[in-house]
């Protein structure tokens, strides 16, 4: 299994507020469905809430949540990453979704990350955790400029893990 972490975060690595996305990228919204269509997400409690507590389509979705009632109909729920990582154990990708505290603890495992870099800073709740990028080969890269659709200018960015 590879286990990918597909994220977009702001300059200073912020990637949310109050359970929010902050800007509104389309493009962005496109790449993680070509990303993560037909694969399995997993996510934290917080983030499956703000997608108003229903799967996206064509996705299977894991939840972890420290929560033991808790429910999430169209989702499995698990109580530890690495409980949710061998519930997908035989998937060939894998992909975080989210949020910080699943991104942090999941940091050490991910073989790839995709990440939106927006260009522009901005105020938060919620962080991407440092990495260090030595770690990573930069594979991939595409600017894309603010337009009419796009408030903020943007960067794909694809890094796999070094053997």
């Amino acid at each position: 299994m590879i286990l990918k972490a597909i994220v977009a975060y702001a300059e200073n690595k912020v990637i949310g507020k109050n359970n929010d996305l902050i800007w509104h990228l389309p493009n962005d919204l496109k790449h993680f469905k070509k990303h993560t269509a037909g694969k399995t997400i997993i996510m934290g409690r917080k983030t499956w809430d703000s997608l108003g507590g229903r799967p996206l389509p064509n996705r299977r979705h894991i939840v972890i949540t420290r929560s033991k009632d808790f429910h999430a109909q169209g989702a499995e729920v698990t109580h530890s990453l690495e409980d949710a990582i061998q519930l997908a154990h035989h998937e060939n990708e894998v992909y975080i979704v989210g949020g910080a505290q699943i991104y942090s603890l999941s940091m050490p495992l991910i073989d790839v990350l995709e990440i939106t870099e927006v260009h522009a800073a901005f105020d938060g709740d919620a962080y991407f955790p440092a990495f260090n990028a030595a770690d990573f080969d930069l594979i991939s890269k595409q600017f894309h400029p603010k337009d009419e659709s796009h408030q903020f200018s943007f960067t794909f960015k694809t890094l796999v893990r070094k053997v």
